[in-house]
């Protein structure tokens, strides 16, 4: 899993960059209301467990680059986020679907899928479940 960054075109962002992590995969759209309505939540999460070595990545889908990038500095998102016009990207969770939008994933330290979102998530629900991800034993 790998595409261009959001907000940095040119630069690349996988998947394999966060070996060893807890990554919360969250794909959105910045047509998506219910989108712009997890965004804090989302942001939140981030900030609370990124020192625990968890982290959230961003997949943006049917969008555009620039209104990608203008949703996530309108929002102040500072997780890292891919930019997947046509969802290739998620071709790699098999058993997921692919065309629910918001939906979030949580993969463990291994990125096997541990948890699946497929409605706007509330950062507490999120928490709840990253935490407990983020305890297993690698």
């Amino acid at each position: 899993m790998s595409a261009e960054s959001v907000t940095e075109p040119g630069e690349r962002i996988s998947l394999s960059d966060f070996a060893g992590q807890v990554v919360v995969v969250n794909i959105w759209g910045s047509w998506c209301g219910p989108c712009r309505e997890e965004a804090p939540a989302l942001q939140e999460v981030y900030d609370a467990t990124r020192p625990s070595g968890v982290t959230v990545l961003g997949v943006a889908v049917r969008d555009d680059q620039q209104a990608a990038g203008d949703f996530m500095r309108n929002w102040k998102l500072s997780y890292p986020s891919l930019f997947d016009q046509p969802g290739r990207t998620l071709q790699a969770f098999r058993g997921v679907p692919r065309n629910t939008i918001p939906s979030t994933l949580v993969l463990d330290r291994s990125h096997r899928v541990a948890a699946v979102f497929l409605t706007t998530v509330r950062a507490s629900e999120l928490l709840s479940v990253v935490h407990r991800v983020a305890a297993e034993p690698a």
